[in-house]
Order: C-alpha cells, then sequence, then structure tokens
C-alpha cells in the first residue's frame, strides 16, 4: 500500500514516456494526450529542444537561490515583461503561489492608500488555488468545505456582471482590486466578454483599484495570443503565469505595471526556489519554441479545427449544451454529470478531463497537429455521442 496521501482519485494508469502529443503507459499502450497535464505540457512529451536544453542545465548548476543574481531568471523576466507589456515579475513555483502573490501585493497596495482593512473583489466559479488565501479567493464551496475559517478581505460577485462590481464600488470603500479569470478553467471554460473586460478595466482605472488578471491556466499563449487579456486591448495591473510557462518544469509568475510596480521590497515576499536556474531555463526554452514553430497561430487553427470537427460530429445530439473556448482551451458541456467519460476515454487511448461536473475539458499540447486534432474528435466524438445515447 502507497504511503501517499490520498489528496487525489488517481486513475488506475500510470506513464513510461510520451513523444509529441502522445504517452505510453507501463503496460506498454498508447494514449492520444489531449490534457497536456492539465495545460502545463505546452510543448507535449519529450520535445528535443527543452530535452537539451534541461539537460545542459542540469549539468551546469540546478538552484543556487535568489540570494544571488541569476541570469536565466533575468532574462526570462525581460521576455515576460515584454511580451506582456508589463514592467516587473516575481518568480515562485505554482500557479496558487503566483495567485497569493498578488494578494498580497493587492493588500500592500491598499494599506500604503491607508486602507486599513483591503477588500478584493473575486467572481463566482473562479479557482485560484489551494492555499488559504487562494481558496479563499475560489468561488468553489465544495473546495472550500471544511477549511473553515476562511480567510477575509474577498467580496464575491457573479461572473461577466459589471453592474455587480458597479454595485460594489458604490457600497464597498475598502475594494482595492478586482481578480479575474480571462478563461474560468476549474469552474467549465467560461469566458469574460470582451465588452466586460474593457469595462473592468475602465472601472478600476475610475476608482483606482488594481486589475488583477490569472492567466495560471490560458496564459502563454493557450488561447492563441500570448495572454488571454490581449484579445480585449486592454493591460491588467497585475498578471498571475503557471502551468504551460515552463512546459512541464514547476515555476510561477507574478508580472506587475504601473501603480502595482515597485511595491514589494527585500523582506516583503520571497521564495526559495523560484525562478532557479532550471525553471528558468525551461520557461525561456517553451518560450522560444513557441515563438520559432508559430504555436500561437497553430493555437487558433487548430483549436477551430477541434471545435467545429465536434460540432459536426455531435450536430443534433440531444444533451449536448454548448461547445465553447478560445484556442487549445475547450470546453464541451453537456446536460448531466459526465465524470464517467475520463474512464471511458482511458478504454479508447485518449486523455481528457471533466469539470464542473458537466464539463468535457479539452487542453492539448499548443504543438497538436491537425491530423491529431482529427483523431481527437473520432474519439471523443463516438463517446459522447454513445455517453448521451437514449
Amino acid at each position: 500500500m502507497s504511503h501517499l496521501m490520498n489528496t487525489y482519485a488517481r486513475l488506475p494508469i500510470a506513464f513510461s514516456h510520451g513523444d509529441g502529443s502522445w504517452v505510453t503507459d507501463t503496460d506498454g499502450k498508447c494514449y492520444l494526450d489531449a490534457l497536456a497535464g492539465i495545460a502545463v505540457s505546452t510543448l507535449g512529451h519529450n520535445h528535443p529542444a527543452l530535452v537539451a536544453a534541461i539537460a545542459a542545465q542540469a549539468g551546469r548548476i540546478l538552484h543556487s537561490s535568489n540570494l544571488y543574481r541569476i541570469p536565466q531568471q533575468e532574462q526570462l523576466a525581460d521576455k515576460l515583461a515584454a511580451l506582456a507589456g508589463m514592467d516587473e515579475v516575481f518568480f515562485c513555483n505554482s500557479g496558487c503561489e503566483a495567485n497569493e502573490s498578488a494578494i498580497k501585493l493587492a493588500r500592500y497596495y491598499g494599506h500604503r492608500r491607508d486602507v486599513e482593512r483591503p477588500a478584493i473583489v473575486v467572481m463566482e466559479n473562479a479557482f485560484h488555488g489551494r492555499t488559504m488565501a487562494t481558496l479563499s479567493a475560489t468561488g468553489n464551496r465544495k473546495a472550500q468545505a471544511g477549511f473553515e475559517p476562511l480567510v477575509s478581505g474577498f467580496v464575491r460577485v457573479p461572473y461577466n456582471d459589471l453592474e455587480a462590481i458597479r454595485a460594489v464600488a458604490k457600497a464597498n470603500q475598502n475594494v482595492v482590486a478586482v481578480m479575474l479569470e480571462i478563461v474560468q478553467g476549474e469552474g467549465g471554460i467560461h469566458i469574460a466578454d470582451v465588452d466586460f473586460q474593457r469595462g473592468l478595466r475602465t472601472l478600476c482605472d475610475e476608482n483606482d483599484w488594481l486589475l488583477i488578471c490569472d492567466e495560471v491556466q490560458c496564459g502563454t499563449g493557450r488561447t492563441g495570443t500570448w495572454f488571454g487579456f490581449q484579445h480585449a486591448g486592454i493591460r491588467p495591473d497585475v498578471v498571475t503565469l503557471a502551468k504551460g510557462l515552463g512546459g512541464g518544469v514547476p515555476i510561477g509568475a507574478c508580472l506587475t505595471r504601473g501603480k502595482a510596480t515597485g511595491l514589494f521590497k527585500p523582506g516583503k515576499h520571497g521564495s526559495t526556489f523560484g525562478g532557479n536556474h532550471l525553471a528558468s531555463i525551461a520557461a525561456l526554452t517553451t518560450i522560444a519554441v513557441i515563438e520559432e514553430d508559430g504555436l500561437i497561430d497553430n493555437a487558433v487553427a487548430i483549436g477551430r479545427l477541434i471545435r467545429e470537427g465536434l460540432a459536426q460530429a455531435l450536430a443534433g445530439c440531444a444533451g449536448v449544451v454548448e461547445i465553447r473556448g478560445q484556442g487549445l482551451m475547450i470546453g464541451i458541456e453537456l446536460d448531466r454529470p459526465c465524470a464517467e467519460l475520463v474512464l471511458r476515454a482511458l478504454d479508447v487511448g485518449l486523455l481528457i478531463n471533466v469539470t464542473a461536473d458537466r464539463v468535457v475539458r479539452l487542453l492539448p499540447p499548443l504543438n497538436f497537429s491537425a491530423d491529431e486534432a482529427r483523431e481527437l474528435v473520432t474519439r471523443l466524438g463516438g463517446l459522447i455521442g454513445d455517453f448521451l445515447a437514449p
């Protein structure tokens, strides 16, 4: 019996190796990977450039701590700042740590403006992490249950509801920031309306609030732009990244600009491992391959191919509520719970995920090919059709 703490309902398979968008289990069975480790394996598996960069760095130095300069970390910060139009970057190890950094930053911003009990507006069905602060910001009672008392200082409103936030602005003088997932991944692949994003940017400017965009799952090219907020032509004050940034090596980042810049000084925040030599070189290589191989354009084209293919395969199929998404972040909402589809997919050699009980979530690698997209549509379309059949 394993001594692992029972924090995951793990599926009954283990993988030995992968190649591109395919993985092989310890029994030798191959699977088409349409989940990419939950949006992490940006370049798929065993990508030669990433493997070579990681191996070379491991032969030099893995870690020295942030007590010293790390040239690769500085290069990565410069690159992310240029891509996002931001000014400063703090590196950590995960999405919840990046979001924790953003929450701390917002509170510190509030205290510097003499707001004694700073509050952050957050959204229903949001998912920002499982640390105590990020869990409290999350809009999922199932995830929060049993961990009370939660951290105070969060005001919850419906997603895509600008009027609700305007009402908060009138009623609560303690608000200092709004925290928004551009695409709610765990919440079921719901996309923030362009007009909502633009209106929120204006509202934050009018009230001198920080606009925080959580792009942990949808950032790093997944939606067909480097960052999801770029679809609306806005710039937030704070952006958080993780998951796909390192191509499989753990790394998170909190980016700031304007009035959110320069707040943290030595001693105010930190991370032992954040942005170490290995993680930074993995992220730099991942970004370089995305650029060199045109993977953002590929995400747009292949995402459209998958959505259109599934729409055709499931046309007239009672029980399909909606097929939605941006780039290679796709959700198929059904009219009933469908968690059993995950196991059924394993039987036909396919890795998928179900979130929000009724949404099949697809997060393939950004270098997913057209042939792989068509294979995904064939396998998944048949599975969903059979599942919904009377």
